[in-house]
């Protein structure tokens, strides 16, 4: 990296609040640091397949308007970031991942809005599945996403194209959304952290009017501070920089920035012990074999021994088994896009996934799905409760390590179904309970038989209900130790 901070050619290497510090002293203008990642983007895109649409000409008028429009008190003043193809933008298209249903919107989301009132510039849209449905982002309407650490591998997903994106430095962070771990599950595979807030905290992007009220928007970034910085950003907030309450669905409290204790990485004095539970059944153990590979077993003793070490209580805890859990999830899962009012010409446009979840949506009763939301909730205030002693509980973010691309099934799709479970069987649960998640890279694998050697693999951290704060400090606390900063993918 070049001494002389401001350098096109290695902007890309500062993190994201480095690169907020660089704009905020002047040593770099929201047009220098558009046009670096633009360049960059157009050299690697068709590497990665990051990116679905760039929108070049945009950006470039989006960062002269910034710069001279906008004051620096913005949080996400200058950043470049992508939108995620689910969300609209007004005057760029939006393909939801899908040869189906395209379109040009006359209006932007509110996540988009809110990010855009934050100062950061919007370079286009990341690369997901379609609908959001699927936890690879292998979309046939545009670019695979190709996972920067071995090309061969997916970036898992939804929010696929924007970890790809970042682990490749087309974008210093990027925003996701989250509605069964699509946060989550592409950070753990390119090695980034990723944070899912708890329901209600970010009240742009939340899904409470959807049926079933899973999803959450949060950040995918290389650090955690730039993963608080994106999360302050993605919040509405008074001038006085607390949050505004009118907007959010909890109570008031907590209103200092995320960002200020992921860099501090601690609570309070720093003297804070907090009490670990160590966790590795999941919700889908009763519904499909569930088998924790050597490698994601291997990142949890890393991440327990760090934080043992660092005077951290720690205690193995588990689920109660709860057979009504895989198939509620199920029906609610369909239950979303059967609504989609597809023609039959359009329905036949879309890929297997999304035409086995239609007809299994289509076929289920209102009692059928209203009874799925009462067994979810049911489960929710279980899992709750089975938690509630500890501070923060340590699961396996994946249960395997990055997927080969092309490794889900695409004729069997019930069995494609299970093998996203058995993937990713930690992660839903969370987005049922409506609890604050993070991931962070704490471990690379080593050569052996079912995969190769210098793969990232994460943990999850899952807190309390409105404990975004102490997860933020705990992987803080662990990025320091691992310092993951350091390491990057081939693709860099």
């Amino acid at each position: 990296m070049s001494d002389e901070a401001g350098e096109p050619d290695d902007l890309h290497e500062y993190t994201a609040l480095e690169q907020w510090q660089l704009l905020q002293n002047g040593d770099v203008s929201p047009v220098e640091l558009t046009t670096a990642y633009l360049e960059r983007i157009e050299r690697l895109n068709g590497t990665v397949g990051a990116f679905i649409t760039v929108t070049a000409d945009a950006a470039l008028e989006r960062a002269r308007s910034v710069q001279d429009e906008l004051p620096k008190s913005a949080p996400l003043w200058g950043l470049p970031l992508g939108d995620k193809d689910l969300w609209n933008r007004r005057g760029v298209p939006t393909h939801f991942g899908s040869r189906a249903r395209g379109r040009t919107a006359g209006f932007s989301d509110d996540i988009v809005r809110q990010l855009d009132a934050a100062g950061a510039i919007s370079l286009g849209k990341t690369s997901t599945p379609e609908f959001g449905l699927s936890c690879y982002t292998e979309p046939r309407v545009g670019p695979v996403a190709r996972n920067p650490w071995q090309l061969g591998l997916g970036t898992g997903g939804s929010s696929g194209g924007a970890a790809a994106a970042v682990a490749a430095g087309l974008l210093p962070f990027a925003p996701g959304s989250d509605g069964g771990g699509s946060v989550r599950i592409p950070a753990a595979a390119c090695g980034l952290v990723g944070l899912k807030p708890g329901r209600g905290l970010v009240p742009a992007g939340q899904e409470l009017a959807a049926p079933d009220g899973l999803a959450v928007v949060g950040p995918l970034a290389r650090t955690v501070a730039d993963a608080a910085l994106l999360l302050d950003g993605m919040i509405a907030r008074r001038p006085d920089g607390t949050i505004d309450h009118r907007y959010a669905v909890r109570a008031p409290g907590g209103d200092e920035p995320f960002l200020a204790t992921a860099v501090r990485g601690e609570l309070g004095d720093g003297t804070k012990r907090f009490q670990l539970g160590v966790m590795t059944s999941s919700a889908w153990d009763a519904e499909y074999e569930i088998a924790t590979s050597p490698e994601a077993s291997a990142a949890v003793d890393a991440a327990v021994r760090t934080l043992a070490d660092l005077g951290h209580g720690i205690e193995e805890t588990g689920l109660e088994p709860d057979p009504n859990f895989g198939p509620a999830f199920r029906a609610l899962w369909a239950s979303f896009p059967a609504t989609i009012p597809f023609t039959p010409e359009e329905l036949a446009l879309t890929e297997p996934l999304t035409q086995w979840l239609v007809k299994l949506g289509s076929e289920q009763t209102g009692a059928e799905v209203t009874m799925a939301h009462y067994l979810l909730r049911n489960f929710e205030r279980r899992m709750i409760e089975q938690l509630a002693s500890f501070d923060a509980v340590i699961t396996p973010t994946l249960a395997l390590t990055p997927r080969p691309l092309g490794w889900f099934d695409d004729v069997d799709i019930a069995h494609n179904f299970e093998q996203q479970c058995q993937y990713t069987p930690f992660t839903s649960m969370v987005n049922v309970s409506g609890l604050p998640a993070i991931t962070v890279p704490v471990y690379q694998t080593e050569a052996g038989a079912d995969a190769p050697a210098g793969l990232p693999m994460g943990v999850q951290l899952i807190g309390r209900p409105g404990g975004e704060a102490t997860l933020l400090a705990l992987a803080a606390q662990l990025e320091r130790r691992v310092r993951w900063r350091f390491r990057h993918p081939p693709v860099w």
